[in-house]
């Protein structure tokens, strides 16, 4: 009985301690659905601007794709076009194959003033539609398993005897080595471009390009906000940005990175 009642008492506190450890989390995952709930009886009561703030603070607790993706909806029911499509390339950044946030993404880019086409040869612009449908993570779990299928195939054809099973190891080694490479270099492209952050949103209703970086600089062309552009250079308040085939310098502050 003594040995029964010694196991129940550590088996008691093993408990404890875990509810003691994860109490905090539990705690904060109910607080965070509560002002998710409460976001979402704002935004359906039309009081958007409260959604937003709600959304907002959830996100700078922690980035989530779906508050994003809620918080783009009520941006763009305020009329904030660029802040609606700036909230919806968050969203599909953390989670790439959202459908709800792509329609909505597509309809609010519909609404741009500009309609700059894309100027890069069509296999660049091929590869990365074909980066952007998973997230780093992903790419790097798929590179690591063809990686480890190709050393499997290498061994086989290396031990094996038989010629049939030779022959279709070193074609399953060498596609599947080839292949993790691609996948490799999709997940490196992403996190450099979730590290530089160098794609950006136009905030400002209109701003002009210069051809330097200062207000003296010459006019080259105009961009309305919502517009997307690549950031090439940062100097001082000034970026220099490239869309479609159109390079130039504008402030800063007309822009938001995603």
């Amino acid at each position: 009985m003594r040995i029964v009642e010694s196991q129940k008492s550590k088996v008691e506190r093993l408990l404890l301690f875990l509810t003691i450890s994860f109490l905090p989390l539990i705690c904060f995952a109910q607080d965070r659905q509560s002002a998710f709930d409460e976001a979402n009886a704002a935004y359906a009561d039309g009081h958007y601007e409260e959604a937003a703030t709600i959304y907002q603070s959830l996100i700078d607790e922690q980035p989530d794709a779906t508050v994003y993706y809620n918080l783009g909806n009520a941006r763009f029911k305020q009329g904030e076009l660029a802040q609606a499509i700036l909230n919806y390339e968050r969203a599909l950044r953390l989670k790439p194959n959202y459908k709800d946030a792509k329609y909505n993404l597509a309809f609010a880019q519909s609404r741009i003033v500009d309609n700059i086409p894309d100027q890069d040869f069509f296999l660049s612009s091929w590869a990365r539609t074909v980066r952007n449908q998973l997230s780093e993570h992903t790419w790097i779990v798929l590179s690591v398993t063809l990686f480890i299928l190709a050393l499997a195939g290498l061994l086989v054809f290396l031990l094996g005897r038989a010629t049939w099973l030779r022959k279709t190891a070193f074609h399953t080694a060498w596609i599947a080595l080839l292949f993790s490479l691609v996948t490799g270099l999709n997940a490196a492209s992403l996190h450099n471009r979730d590290t530089l952050r160098n794609e950006a949103v136009i905030t400002q209703g209109i701003v002009n390009a210069k051809s330097s970086p200062d207000r003296s600089g010459t006019d080259l062309f105009t961009l309305h906000e919502g517009t997307k552009v690549t950031i090439r250079e940062t100097i001082g308040e000034w970026v220099n940005i490239h869309v479609g085939s159109n390079e130039g310098w504008i402030p800063v502050r007309s822009l938001e990175r995603i």
